[in-house]
């Protein structure tokens, strides 16, 4: 036991604290993409053990890095030589309100936890791709998921959180109840606090109609171009993503995976078969299933010191000229994998100044992940999405891992960006909770 960690935090907790040296620090002591070694890890098992961990990182100076499924592309959830607060039991799913479908959700809950426990009641909430993500961190960034067109972002179904401000107290966020803090904590990312748990109307999804649709890689400009005029006559039901795999990686490089959010097999059919009319098409799997069904298991975490670079734009118009210098980009040169994710219906009726996720207008948000290590890679791929930048505005937090300036002040406009600041100084005048795409006090509003 490490005596300058115990001066942070003794001893008793609700949780566990863990320390260098103790059995399980390896296993708590990464995120995702990113290795650490923190002078102590606080497994929070309530509130309280979160408010403890709060006020030590502020008394001692330390970073403070938090942490729901720690999947975030930069590597937030760990540090080195400071606290990382694991949130990963308070995984409670509760339900408050059955006739409201209102579900009380603890921030480190799982998707996949979530989905088992809300499927005996024949719901569902818009949840990650991947069952590992953590809850805390995909709502508090907004929320894309594989019912995004039929029901919104995840924080359009938020109306409260319980929230652990910087100086120790305990606040129940709302529309009615520090609406300032309510309103940056849906898109604004872990700057305002730790929330430490969600109150999340869910939806009366129980079935759903999913499954992947392959086309020749080689078809990739006319199969994009054709799934964009197909979404843009879709209804709202059938949400839908476009995968490109570099060629060789597998044995469909090409791919749109699409989920109708009911699990009427017929019409859903009706529904999808605009897309079986583009190119030689092959259905793989698409059929009914249970929501929970569609999440697919995590990807492999990277090697220690690989970095994953992975960046995304929004765009309000998917336009022929954007497609070809996307479909450019991937070809040749390092490996990448892009992916193109439609939007619209029901993100797009709620108003851009309604949450801190304000690019609600997009038609499309295009990504891409590099698979290379190499510097010129990196340089490649930043020069790649320079390219990008006269046709794109606006970029969602939750799928980069980039840092860079540029990329970072492309996830709010100016007057979004304003008012996160001004919460900032309300919250969080100090900067404790930096370790994210930060939003520093000091900024210009």
């Amino acid at each position: 036991m490490s005596d300058t960690s115990t001066l942070y935090l003794s001893p008793p907790v609700d949780g566990e604290l863990v320390r260098p040296g103790d059995d399980s620090y390896d296993a708590y002591r990464n995120a995702y993409q990113r290795h650490g070694h923190p002078a102590l890890i606080v497994r929070a098992g309530s509130t309280d053990d979160v408010r403890r961990a709060v006020i030590a990182a502020r008394e001692h100076d330390l970073v403070l890095s938090v942490r729901s499924g720690g999947h975030g592309g930069p590597g937030f959830a760990t540090n080195d030589g400071g606290i990382v607060l694991d949130l990963g039991p308070l995984d409670d799913v509760e339900v408050l309100d059955a006739g409201r479908r209102l579900v009380r959700i603890g921030a480190g809950a799982r998707w996949a936890g979530v989905t088992q426990a809300l499927a005996p009641h024949g719901w569902s909430i818009s949840s990650g791709d991947t069952t590992e993500v953590g809850v805390g961190g995909l709502i508090l960034g907004g929320g894309m998921g594989w019912l995004v067109r039929q029901v919104g972002l995840t924080i359009d179904a938020l109306v409260a959180a319980e929230v652990v401000t910087a100086d120790g107290r305990v606040l129940r966020a709302s529309a009615a109840e520090h609406p300032d803090l309510f309103w940056a904590l849906r898109g604004g990312g872990g700057n305002f606090g730790v929330v430490t748990r969600f109150e999340v109307v869910a939806q009366p999804v129980p079935e759903v109609y999913s499954g992947t649709i392959a086309y020749p890689r080689s078809d990739a400009a006319a199969v994009l171009r054709g799934w964009r005029d197909v979404m843009r006559a879709a209804p709202d039901e059938l949400t839908s993503m476009l995968v490109l795999l570099p060629e060789g990686m597998a044995p469909q490089a090409l791919m749109i995976g699409v989920c109708v959010a009911h699990g009427d097999a017929a019409a859903a059919e009706k529904v999808v078969e605009p897309l079986l009319r583009l190119g030689a098409a092959t259905p793989l799997d698409l059929k009914v299933r249970p929501y929970g069904d569609v999440l697919a298991p995590p990807p492999p975490a990277p090697p220690a010191g690989v970095p994953v670079l992975a960046k995304n734009r929004l765009t309000s118009v998917l336009s022929d000229e954007l497609i070809d210098l996307y479909l450019a980009g991937l070809a040749g040169g390092p490996p990448v994998v892009g992916q193109v994710r439609a939007l619209g219906g029901a993100v797009a009726r709620v108003p851009g100044t309604a949450t801190a996720f304000a690019y609600r207008d997009s038609e499309a948000m295009l990504s891409a992940v590099s698979l290379s290590p190499a510097p010129e890679a990196r340089a490649a791929f930043d020069a790649y999405w320079a390219t990008l930048a006269p046709h794109t505005r606006g970029a969602y937090g939750n799928l980069m891992s980039s840092l860079d300036p540029e990329d970072v002040a492309e996830l709010y406009p100016p007057e979004t960006r304003r008012r996160l600041v001004e919460a900032k100084r309300t919250y969080d005048p100090e900067n404790l909770f930096r370790q994210n795409f930060n939003i520093p006090p000091e900024a210009t509003p």
